[in-house]
């Protein structure tokens, strides 16, 4: 008969500890800084950062390598964002944010930070995959358990805002969905923190994709921006955050986009002048509960006021539903 500690334990394979790594004595004169990683492979390239997965000698284990395009190394505001970026991160320290490691400058002096590696996907591509009717994913993530993963998001988002912290570029792209389920909010390079002068923000290109955050911009994605981001208000707080959560459980209840135009100016007509859809108008074929059908009418409300007051009201709401 099988030993009951046979079903804990699989064949050791692909992110498996082993002696081998774990007992390997340190050298008297170790590596240090960017020299001490090696064996990099690409991972994915954005419009500003592009990262990659390597082996840390020292630690003996696999993270990520993040660092700029070598054309923004010497950016300002770029280089800005990417601090911040790394710090916020590093500052945050919730369950909710990958973990950060390593801040430095490469033999190059550019700027990198490394981070642990989750295995997962994200929201996006669960989204995506649920509207073209994957059945595995289906299976994996049905409604209750997008609702918990954004109940998750929003303990994160929260906690950040209460340390002074406004992500201000949620979507489902920048939340990632680790292999047990944990959610984790990415990329807070366009955060707003702490001290931060009250200024209106950049004006926007007409002609930009409202599907991206442009490079050098300080403001988020268009398609996922609250209208007082849109306006260039001067004041701003949590509940643009507010918004956002709610363009990405309007998603989760439709597979649909809230917004839609080819041009930022055409986005932004929709976002401040137009009547949106109630979930269940955009998506009639769908069974949406008329519970987060409230929850996500009442985020997306374009007057501030009229908004929850707090992430901390919306996770309330989203909390008694599950618990219905």
């Amino acid at each position: 008969m099988a030993d009951d500690n046979d079903a804990l334990f699989a064949t050791p394979g692909e992110g498996f500890f082993r002696l081998a790594d774990t007992d390997q004595k340190f050298a008297l004169h170790w590596k240090s800084g960017s020299l001490k990683y090696t064996n990099f492979k690409p991972m994915v390239e954005g419009g500003t950062a592009k990262l990659f997965s390597c082996f840390d000698e020292n630690l003996r284990r696999t993270v990520v390598y993040k660092t700029l395009h070598d054309h923004l190394r010497e950016d300002e505001i770029e280089t800005q964002r990417f601090l911040r970026e790394a710090r916020v991160t590093a500052n945050i320290a919730h369950p909710g944010t990958v973990p950060l490691y390593e801040l430095g400058r490469d033999r190059n002096g550019s700027l990198f930070f490394t981070m642990k590696r989750v295995n997962g996907r994200d929201l996006r591509s669960i989204i995506e995959s649920l509207k073209a009717g994957d059945e595995r994913t289906a299976i994996a993530f049905p409604l209750s358990a997008q609702v918990d993963i954004l109940i998750s998001v929003c303990q994160t988002v929260a906690y950040a805002h209460r340390h002074g912290v406004i992500h201000r570029d949620l979507k489902p792209a920048n939340i990632l969905v680790g292999g047990f389920g944990e959610a984790l909010v990415i990329d807070w390079g366009l955060a707003k923190v702490w001290g931060e002068p009250e200024l209106a923000t950049a004006e926007m290109g007409a002609d930009e994709d409202p599907a991206l955050t442009p490079v050098g911009r300080r403001y988020g994605t268009p398609l996922y921006m609250a209208p007082e981001l849109a306006r260039g208000d001067a004041h701003i707080d949590g509940r643009v955050d507010v918004f956002s959560l709610g363009i990405v459980l309007y998603e989760i209840l439709t597979h649909q986009p809230l917004l839609s135009g080819e041009t930022v100016s055409e986005v932004t007509k929709k976002l401040l002048n137009e009547p949106f859809p109630k979930p269940s108008e955009a998506a009639p074929d769908r069974d949406i509960p008329a519970a987060l059908e409230a929850i996500c009418c009442k985020a997306l409300e374009k007057e501030t006021k009229n908004r929850f007051h707090d992430v901390n009201e919306m996770i309330e709401e989203l909390q008694n539903y599950r618990a219905a």
